[in-house]
């Protein structure tokens, strides 16, 4: 397809401030159902058998012609299911519904009306993942990376389950994101001292594995996480803003951990976060 007048130019889409997540406005409903009746590989029988599927509505009976009507009808499903459905379609639309050659590019169209319309959503090899600001962005991108490259491969995979479980629809999974934000800091923790403790009696017995007063922080942090994640009490839940503080200092101090202590595993890169 031809490229955009933008893309030609080199005009880059400006990152606008997030005010949407949990609601799929008018514009965006209509923007999926263009893009997937664009990029569609099979026939609009069975589009529409999948959209109903996803958005659990029946197809209307004596609708049966392959013409203007199903596509209407086809757009009337996105336009009339509920706000966490469209997400959905727009995943299964990734995986069942886009020609293969076009998924980069449908994932790409996706993503800068994300941007464009302050949806904080992003969209990566066709799942839908939570997106905080850009600063939060490049620090969990950052500290997976450092994860990986000193061969903590689990503490990654905790880490990407913390966005994962922030990413949950129609709700977030705001306990699973402190557990495994948690985890991953208390894995990284126990590779330092080789230690199978906890991460408060691990920080207890050994407080010099980071600086002074940075360690009571990390004790109080596991106590919180403890709290919060694990140890619930009713009527006692975090917020999403703190479950994201919480998912963002862990991997702060996971990639800390990685580069005062596993340097030679890293790429050469010095630089610590404090």
């Amino acid at each position: 397809m031809k490229e955009r007048f933008s893309k030609r130019y080199g005009i880059n889409l400006a990152e606008r401030p997030i005010t949407i997540r949990y609601d799929a406005p008018d514009e965006l409903r209509y923007y999926v159902s263009t893009l997937i009746l664009q990029f569609n590989k099979g026939t609009l029988k069975h589009l529409r058998s999948i959209l109903c599927t996803t958005a659990m509505i029946s197809p209307d009976p004596s609708n049966w012609g392959e013409n203007d009507y199903m596509k209407s009808e086809i757009e009337s499903i996105i336009e009339r299911c509920d706000w966490f459905r469209v997400y959905e379609i727009i995943e299964v639309a990734y995986e069942e519904i886009v020609k293969e050659e076009y998924k980069e590019e449908f994932e790409n169209n996706i993503n800068e009306f994300f941007i464009e319309y302050g949806i904080g959503w992003r969209m990566e090899n066709g799942e839908l993942l939570i997106k905080g600001n850009d600063t939060f962005e490049k620090d969990i991108s950052a500290t997976s990376s450092t994860l990986k490259d000193a061969g903590h491969n689990t503490s990654a995979e905790e880490i990407r389950q913390a966005i994962l479980d922030l990413s949950r629809i129609p709700e977030p999974d705001i306990t699973g994101a402190v557990q495994h934000s948690g985890a991953a800091l208390e894995c990284v923790a126990r590779e330092v001292v080789g230690s199978k403790e906890t991460l408060g009696a691990l920080i207890k017995a050994h407080p010099e594995i980071v600086p002074s007063p940075i360690n009571e922080v990390v004790f109080k942090l596991f106590g919180y996480a403890s709290e919060k994640g694990r140890h619930l009490r009713e009527g006692v839940l975090p917020s999403f803003d703190e479950a994201e503080l919480i998912v963002r200092l862990s991997a702060s101090l996971c990639s800390y951990l990685c580069k005062k202590h596993f340097p030679s595993h890293l790429p050469g890169d010095d630089e610590l976060p404090f």
